[in-house]
C-alpha cells in the first residue's frame, strides 16, 4: 500500500487528494486561425474583388501623398495607361498572351511540385535560339523554312534548358529551386557572349537591324493577333492535357505523393524529366514568340521579369490555365496603369513599381482569407 501512495504522488510530492477540486484560469489568445472549409468560387471572387478595390484605394492615398492630385485622376490613369487607345489595347493583349505563355509553361512543373524557378532563363535560351536563326539563316533560307526553323530551335533549347535540373533532381535529388534559379543567370551570361560575338560595337542589345529577317506575319492589320492566337491555343491545349490526358494525371499523382506514384507503377523520374521538358518548351514558344512576334531583337532583358511573375499567376490561379486568363491579363492591366501614373506625373519608375508592389501584396494576401478564417474566443477554464 506505501508503494501504491508513493506512485500516486505527483513530482512535486503533492497527493491527488490535496490538488482536487482546484481549477486554473489559462489565458489564450483573443483569436485564433482556422482553415476555411467549403469556400465557394462565389466568395473568393469576392474577397478577390475587395482586395482589388483596396488596392486601388491605398494606390490613390499614395499618389495624393506624393503627387498631390485627385485620387479619381490617378484612377483616371490607370484606365488610360491600359486601354486608352485602340494600341494600347493590342499591347495589353500582347503583353498578358506573353505572360500568360509563361504562366501555362511553370503550371506542369508546379503541379508536379517540382518549383521551377527557371522559367527566365528558358525563355531566354528560347529567344536566343530564335534570334541565332535569324542571324545566321536570314536571307539564306525562304522566310517560311526560316520561321519553321526558329520555332522548332527555340522549343528544343527550351527543353533542353529544362530537361538539365530535371535529370538531377530525378537522378540524385538536387535542389530543383537553386538549380533552375542559377540557370537564369547562366542563360543571361549566354545571351551576353552571343551578342558580344554577333555585334562588335560593344552594344547590350541586338537590334531588329541585324535580325531583319524572320519576323512573323501580321494578320488583320494588326502585328500581335498570331501571338495572341497561337497563345490562345497554347491554353487550351494545356488544359486538355492537364485535365483529361494519361500524362496529366500522372503530374498530379506524383504531386501528391511520389511514393504512391510509385506503388501504382508511375515510373517518377520519366515523369519528372518528361514534365520539365514540356515546362521548358513552352517557355521556348514564348522567347519565340518574343524575339520573332515583338520585339525583333534579343538580350538579357528579353523576358522582362515575366518568368517570376508568371510564378504568382500559376499560384494565384490554383494551377487552372482557364483561370490564368484572368489572372494574367489583370495583373498586366494594373502594372500598365501605374507606368501610366508614374509617365503623367513626371515621377521615377520606382513610383510605378511601388504601385504594382502594393496591388500584388493585396492581391496575395486575400489568398490568406480564401483559405483562412480569424475566429475569436476568451479567457476559458481547464480542470487540473
Amino acid at each position: 500500500m506505501s508503494e501504491q501512495n508513493e506512485l500516486m504522488q505527483n513530482a512535486d510530492g503533492t497527493e491527488p487528494s490535496r490538488q482536487a477540486g482546484k481549477t486554473k484560469t489559462a489565458r489564450e489568445s483573443r483569436f485564433h486561425i482556422v482553415k476555411r472549409d467549403g469556400v465557394t468560387l462565389t466568395q473568393a471572387i469576392v474577397i478577390r474583388l475587395i482586395a482589388i478595390l483596396l488596392a486601388l484605394l491605398v494606390c490613390g492615398l499614395v499618389g495624393v501623398l506624393l503627387t498631390k492630385t485627385n485620387p479619381f485622376a490617378i484612377y483616371g490613369a490607370i484606365f488610360k495607361g491600359a486601354i486608352g487607345s485602340a494600341r494600347r489595347v493590342m499591347s495589353l493583349l500582347q503583353d498578358t498572351a506573353m505572360l500568360l505563355c509563361v504562366a501555362l509553361a511553370v503550371t506542369p512543373a508546379f503541379k508536379m511540385r517540382f518549383w521551377n524557378t527557371g522559367a527566365e532563363g528558358q525563355v531566354l535560351v528560347g529567344g536566343l535560339a530564335t534570334a541565332a536563326c535569324m542571324f545566321y539563316l536570314g536571307g539564306k533560307v525562304p522566310e517560311g523554312l526560316l520561321i519553321v526553323f526558329m520555332l522548332i530551335a527555340s522549343l528544343v533549347a527550351g527543353a533542353l534548358w529544362g530537361i538539365v535540373p530535371a535529370i538531377f533532381k530525378a537522378k540524385w535529388g538536387t535542389n530543383e529551386t537553386l538549380f533552375t534559379l542559377m540557370m537564369n543567370y547562366v542563360a543571361m551570361q549566354l545571351i551576353q557572349f552571343c551578342i558580344m560575338s554577333w555585334d562588335k560595337s560593344g552594344s547590350a542589345v541586338i537590334d531588329p537591324g541585324d535580325l531583319r529577317y524572320g519576323w512573323l506575319p501580321e494578320l488583320f492589320g494588326q502585328k500581335y493577333v498570331l501571338n495572341i492566337l497561337v497563345v490562345a491555343c497554347t491554353c487550351a491545349a494545356m488544359y486538355v492535357y492537364l485535365k483529361y490526358s494519361k500524362q496529366g494525371y500522372e503530374i498530379t499523382v506524383v504531386g501528391e505523393s511520389e511514393n504512391t506514384a510509385r506503388y501504382v507503377g508511375i515510373n517518377v523520374k520519366r515523369v519528372i524529366i518528361r514534365t520539365m521538358a514540356i515546362s521548358g518548351a513552352v517557355c521556348g514558344l514564348a522567347g519565340f514568340l518574343i524575339v520573332g512576334g515583338t520585339s525583333h531583337s534579343i538580350s538579357k532583358e528579353t523576358a522582362g521579369g515575366r518568368g517570376f511573375t508568371a510564378i504568382m499567376v500559376s499560384w494565384l490561379a490554383k494551377f487552372n490555365p482557364l483561370y490564368m486568363i484572368m489572372t494574367s491579363f489583370l495583373l498586366v492591366f494594373l502594372q500598365k496603369g501605374a507606368q501610366e501614373i508614374a509617365t503623367t506625373q513626371r515621377l521615377p519608375e520606382a513610383f510605378a513599381d511601388i504601385l504594382t508592389g502594393i496591388i500584388l501584396f493585396f492581391i496575395i494576401g486575400c489568398e490568406f482569407f480564401i483559405n483562412y478564417r480569424i475566429a475569436f474566443r476568451g479567457k476559458r477554464k481547464e480542470e487540473a
